[in-house]
């Protein structure tokens, strides 16, 4: 395991997952959203994105945190191994709920209030994003693909990593 991606939808605990992830192998801890996001809250250019992206899969080992279905693909060709946190929607409610208010290193800012916008982002998650993200998955199947359906299975993961 060298080049990790870990996938899911917000509020799953991509970054608490990655973070863990990242204290057990060693392995550098990249996030999309920190890629994206600017601190003013504005985003820098797709172009800009993907330069990042690029020179950060150019690199020999990593765990790249984030969706971001756009590039998905790509980071799944160049990854050995995929993590997908697909968990209830409550849960992932619930998780993004709990982070509002706390400084994070995974976004430039902190949230202060529970966006509409993402919420409803998240509640779309498994009708828009979760298919798509499966049907790449049984494309590239000959990756290291596993799929933690609660957290305690991810804990238990890692614990034994």
């Amino acid at each position: 395991m060298e080049k990790v991606i870990v996938i899911g939808c917000p509020g799953a605990g991509k970054s608490v997952f990655s973070r863990k992830l990242r204290d057990r192998t060693g392995l550098p801890l990249y996030y999309l959203d920190m890629l994206w996001h600017k601190p003013d809250k504005t985003n820098v250019s797709s172009e800009q994105f993907d330069a990042g992206l690029k020179e950060i899969m150019e690199k020999d080992r990593w765990i790249i945190d984030g969706n971001y279905l756009r590039t998905m693909e790509r980071r799944i060709q160049m990854c050995d191994t995929v993590f997908l946190l697909d968990y209830p929607l409550e849960i992932c409610l619930e998780g993004a709920k709990s982070r509002i208010g706390k400084e994070r290193e995974d976004l430039p800012w902190k949230e202060t209030v529970f966006d509409e916008e993402f919420r409803q982002w998240i509640l779309d998650f498994s009708r828009d994003q979760l298919p798509v993200i499966y049907e790449l998955l049984k494309k590239y199947k000959e990756k290291k693909i596993i799929v933690f359906r609660a957290r305690e299975e991810a804990g238990k993961y890692l614990k034994n990593l």
